[in-house]
């Protein structure tokens, strides 16, 4: 069966996960912002130790593609391909949007429409909207929230919001129909059955050409405010 290393960096939580197929063979996860540079590779050999397995054992690497932290997304794009080009083996993306979703979906009972939320800025969110069966209702955007925002879903709807950017909307969006789940984030856990799903699929990344989904480019601030 493939053994595929899932890495998770798109927001402050950095996870990795080692599923042999289906099987959670292994994982780590810290909660430490600003520190998946160090920690992301110690990280990877914790968890092939815990599996038993050497690196070179891997089928194929996984990694959250984004929108989400711009250095996060750097620091596990470059570590996934570092570790495909050394071992000639296959490259996976998924979209953090709607590996969100997926996770939401688990804890869907009421079969609402599904808002995965990733935190950008003041009241701005990058976000999606999904059915009950992770159709895409709305495609990836960058919104200002405000208390009208999905005012025409709501109406007809009951719309479950997770991630780290629902957590802010939660005093602006005030609607009976809307739901927040506490405490999603995105996990290499969750990603590595996403994957796997890719892997049997032949659903690979160009190695080469592959880049993260921002969706803004990152833009340095100079000292003093000036741009």
């Amino acid at each position: 069966m493939p053994l595929v290393l899932s890495l998770e960096t798109s927001t402050d939580v950095c996870s990795v996960a080692l599923h042999d197929n289906v099987k959670l063979v292994a994982q780590a996860e810290i909660h430490e912002p600003q520190s998946h540079a160090a920690r992301l590779s110690p990280m990877i050999d914790q968890v092939c130790r815990e599996a038993g397995v050497e690196l070179k054992s891997v089928s194929a690497v996984a990694v959250s593609m984004g929108p989400g932290s711009y250095t996060g997304l750097r620091i596990g794009t470059s570590t996934a391909k570092g570790i495909c080009y050394a071992l000639d083996i296959p490259l996976i993306a998924v979209g953090t949007l709607e590996l969100l979703a997926f996770q939401a979906n688990s804890k869907n009972a009421s079969k609402s429409l599904l808002c995965p939320m990733i935190d950008a800025r003041r009241m701005e969110v990058y976000c999606m909207v999904f059915d009950e069966g992770l159709k895409i209702i709305e495609p990836v955007s960058a919104r200002i929230i405000d208390a009208g925002s999905f005012a025409e879903l709501l109406e007809g709807n009951r719309m479950l919001f997770a991630g780290n950017g629902a957590k802010k909307c939660r005093e602006v969006i005030r609607h009976e129909n809307a739901i927040f789940l506490d405490d999603l984030y995105p996990q290499a856990s969750a990603l590595g059955l996403m994957a796997g799903k890719k892997f049997r699929a032949g659903q690979f990344e160009d190695l080469i050409g592959f880049r993260p989904f921002y969706l803004k480019e990152f833009v340095a601030k100079k000292a003093g405010g000036g741009m």
